[in-house]
């Protein structure tokens, strides 16, 4: 079943004629994405790999019913292509772009309260939900479907995961990159709640970082709600302090955000954690082991 996405998601990709919009959008549909339209302002009316292309993101979606947007829009301009997609009311909007101005975030963070759309990233690599929908710049190739979730904020440890997971030969539910920005649409909690919520998700991965305080904050809320097996790993712990590291999120100050603050808490809640990135899916499957779901959890057993 999967969160967020999946057979019956019908995707609109804003940007769809930049060189990154072209070339994702045609690994999305080689996945099987059900990608119905593209938008770019000035060039409606023409197609490409057989999708047409809209001027804007209400236009198509009264033309294809979509409930789903990714954005391959220029920091720039992305904020608007956000705005744009909440206005016409699309449910789910995936934002891949990076390097978004803090400030143009803040006004999309705070015109989204109280809306219907929900926001991955920006700053992401998006979401795929294995064998139904990818809707991002994830490798298709190395998930397999099955029933772990992933949530993370890095793009390179989600692909390191999964590949982990499958050579173990777990499958997942969906995975999700909800990206390194300080400031972001949903957050772990948010992502946890649903795969919490998911009957075909039956235990989860959480990748954090340095920087901020969700992870912390996830763990109190995995303490207090969670029903599923949760092992985390927390990347930058060899991070020198005041120094942004990779993300725009990935910064610490004195002893906030530190990794070994953040794996403290983690612990002190119960959570299961790998101690290396090379270690992730191995900890996991003891978890489910564990927790006498490995059977379960396993692919074709």
């Amino acid at each position: 079943m999967g969160i967020l996405i999946g057979n019956d998601t019908r995707l609109i990709v804003q940007g769809i004629t930049g060189s990154q919009g072209r070339y994702h959008t045609q690994q999305m549909i080689s996945y099987g994405a059900n990608v119905t339209a593209g938008v770019t302002p000035g060039k409606g009316g023409n197609s490409i790999f057989g999708v047409p292309i809209y001027h804007t993101v209400l236009e198509a979606k009264e033309a294809t019913r979509a409930n789903t947007s990714i954005i391959f829009v220029p920091p720039a301009y992305a904020a608007d292509s956000i705005l744009e997609a909440a206005d016409a009311e699309i449910d789910l909007v995936v934002c891949i772009t990076e390097g978004i101005p803090i400030l143009d975030m803040i006004k999309v963070k705070n015109y989204l309260k109280g809306k219907k759309t929900h926001l991955i990233g920006p700053n992401c690599p998006g979401l795929i939900t294995p064998g139904q929908c990818k809707a991002g710049i994830l490798p298709g190739s190395i998930h397999r479907p099955g029933h772990v979730g992933v949530v993370s904020r890095s793009g390179t440890l989600t692909y390191e995961a999964v590949g982990q997971l499958s050579a173990l030969n777990i499958g997942q539910s969906s995975a999700v990159g909800i990206g390194g920005d300080p400031i972001k649409g949903m957050d772990f909690i948010d992502v946890l709640d649903l795969f919490n919520r998911d009957p075909d998700t039956y235990a989860v991965v959480m990748i954090g970082e340095i920087g901020g305080s969700s992870e912390e904050e996830a763990a109190l809320w995995i303490k207090e709600h969670m029903k599923k097996p949760v092992v985390a790993f927390i990347a930058g712990q060899t991070a020198p302090p005041g120094r942004r590291m990779g993300h725009a999120g990935a910064i610490v100050a004195g002893s906030s955000g530190n990794a070994h603050e953040k794996i403290n808490v983690l612990n002190d809640c119960g959570i299961t954690i790998a101690a290396t990135p090379d270690k992730i899916g191995e900890t996991l499957y003891m978890a489910v082991s564990n927790a006498g779901i490995l059977n379960q959890c396993l692919i074709n057993v």
